[in-house]
């Protein structure tokens, strides 16, 4: 399974939103990346994608995006296929 990496904060309900489906397709560890209790991780994530706002999600080296993006993927079934690694 690929590596899952998170920028959130604590209170946001799509960053809740966006873990929850993760565990539901099976991922048991989110790298998450706390961007409330570290400002400077937002300034990072922000020169990485481009986006202000979070969660913003990779799977592997793929940018996934937010949590509508991660819906979409899942909706599309192109979710669990990015997560064991295949291309999508």
């Amino acid at each position: 399974m690929q590596a899952v990496k998170m920028y959130t904060t604590q209170t946001c309900p799509y960053c809740i939103h966006a873990k929850a489906l993760l565990k539901q397709r099976g991922v048991a560890e989110i790298d998450e990346v706390r961007v409330d209790l570290h400002p400077g991780e937002r300034a990072a994530m922000m020169q990485t994608t481009g986006r202000r706002t979070v969660p913003q999600i990779f799977i592997g080296d793929t940018h996934v995006g937010g949590c509508d993006d991660l819906i979409a993927l899942d909706q599309r079934g192109d979710l669990l296929p990015l997560l064991a690694g295949s291309a999508v």
